[in-house]
């Protein structure tokens, strides 16, 4: 229904942006991946897909075509909604995910919070003939690695793995062990993601 939204970025956050299309905030859900590659900009074009329940509408949100292809792929899986997709797309960015399904990287794919040992393979199963068939291409990650104290990056991360599902007890357990084994910077994305992986 609604292909992108393009417009002023007023609120960016790991799990979420808000966009100001003419006086309008479109409030869309993103994953890290996405936020990666929007945090640095004031104006944006994202790719989204409206999900329609009966006790809500939300708008998820993609920097690129094919986060978008990857996202409708993983939620036409029976067991996975859009809010799963999302995380395995904060887990794994688009390109590491068509790349783990189609070598048959079950590991991988179950290193994602939420995702047993079934439904990776479900994931292969269903999607491995498409990925070897799509010649998908998206634009490489460009990480920018920029000073943040840990006590800021520390709040935003636990917010987003709250967001992601995590309890607070156990999101704050896994920063402090990861802040702590880490001297040098670490990057918002990095320690969501590093998070993901120790659920």
């Amino acid at each position: 229904m609604i292909a992108y939204i393009e417009g002023k970025l007023t609120q960016k956050d790991p799990t979420f942006i808000i966009i100001d299309v003419q006086g309008i905030g479109y409030q869309v859900r993103i994953s890290l991946h996405t936020f990666s590659q929007v945090k640095e900009l004031e104006k944006v074009k994202i790719h989204t897909f409206l999900h329609i329940k009966e006790d809500a509408h939300t708008l998820y949100g993609f920097a690129d075509l094919l986060e978008k292809e990857m996202f409708l792929h993983l939620i036409s899986i029976s067991g996975i909604g859009p809010g799963t997709a999302l995380v395995v797309l904060s887990s794994l960015n688009p390109v590491e995910l068509r790349d783990a399904i189609s070598a048959e990287d079950v590991r991988s794919i179950q290193a994602v919070k939420g995702i047993g040992a079934k439904t990776a393979q479900r994931v292969i199963l269903e999607l491995k003939d498409k990925m070897k068939k799509e010649l998908l291409h998206a634009s490489s990650d460009s990480k920018q690695i920029f000073a943040v104290t840990h006590n800021s990056i520390r709040s935003e991360a636990l917010t987003a793995l709250i967001t992601l599902g995590f309890t607070k007890n156990v999101a704050e357990k896994n920063l402090d062990l990861i802040l702590k084994s880490n001297s040098n910077t670490l990057t918002l994305e990095d320690l969501i993601k590093q998070a993901l992986k120790m659920s």
